[in-house]
């Protein structure tokens, strides 16, 4: 019962319900590649392997920011910072997670698992770079940007110009609305001498900057869209995706900075939405 107790305070403590925002663009990167349906054995690997390491990532940044958390008032109730996880159990997790995805990169195709690698050395060099650079959103992007390739790879691995475009999509989508999160903790952040868009630059800068990431990434998807010929319906979800990113961007503002939350919560349907326009694209 303790197994399964401390089990349940590790998915909490990653969130691993946040999963939805880079797993439907892995399938994404999956159906296009094949032109429709890739196989259920390889969407359960693909799965397991995107599952896989972003709790790894999460794990990881979770002992890496454990210093600064303890003093952020946002975070004093997170499970590693209350002890109600220990550091070595968190360790141990990441562990398994990043055993789990290079096996299932391994039964994907030797492709995979050559890169299974770097992806987990990306993910745990973001977790530092908060303590560098302002830029730090869009390497998270970057890392989340590798989920529509990891899913193209899984089925075709060879390169392709459509997977670039759409991890160009994923990566300003994720930076853009990084941004708008570390809103929150702009004040902590400038206190303790980290980095992020809004300490250098303002809320209203960072917004800015997170409007012109959030075009990008329609015009990116679009592009993706045309390269794969996709049929009316990829454009259809994708319209409806870029009018969610413009209501999110009207409800943020310096005097609404509780807005932030729900803000971020919206984006997991932007990629389900964009999931399911995938399917309509390739099928009709």
């Amino acid at each position: 019962m303790q197994f399964v107790k401390n089990l349940g305070v590790l998915c909490r403590m990653v969130r691993i319900e946040h999963s939805i925002f880079a797993l439907p663009f892995a399938y994404v990167g999956a159906f296009l590649a094949a032109g429709g349906w890739p196989g259920l054995p390889l969407l359960f690997l693909l799965t397991v392997a995107m599952v896989g390491i972003r709790s790894f990532a999460m794990a990881f940044n979770r002992v890496a920011d454990l210093p600064y958390d303890r003093k952020n008032p946002r975070t004093a109730h997170w499970p590693l910072v209350t002890g109600e996880i220990t550091v070595w159990q968190t360790w141990r997790f990441a562990g398994v997670m990043a055993v789990l995805f290079v096996v299932s990169c391994a039964a994907m195709n030797p492709v995979c698992l050559a890169l299974s690698p770097l992806a987990l050395i990306m993910c745990a060099i973001y977790s530092y770079t908060k303590r560098l650079t302002w830029l730090c959103h869009f390497v998270l992007g970057a890392v989340i940007a590798l989920a529509p390739i990891a899913g193209w790879l899984s089925v075709s691995p060879s390169f392709s110009v459509t997977f670039l475009l759409l991890a160009f999509g994923v990566l300003f989508w994720i930076a853009g609305f990084d941004i708008l999160y570390s809103c929150q903790d702009m004040a902590f952040d400038s206190q303790k001498g980290l980095h992020s868009l809004p300490v250098r630059f303002g809320v209203q800068g960072a917004q800015t900057v997170s409007a012109f990431c959030h075009v990008n990434t329609v015009l990116f998807l679009f592009l993706a869209g045309l390269g794969q010929s996709l049929s009316f319906g990829w454009y259809f979800t994708l319209i409806i995706s870029a009018a969610i990113l413009w209501w999110q961007h009207s409800l943020i503002s310096p005097d609404r900075p509780e807005n932030v939350r729900f803000v971020f919560a919206m984006n997991g349907p932007i990629s389900v939405l964009l999931f399911l326009g995938t399917l309509l694209g390739v099928l009709l």
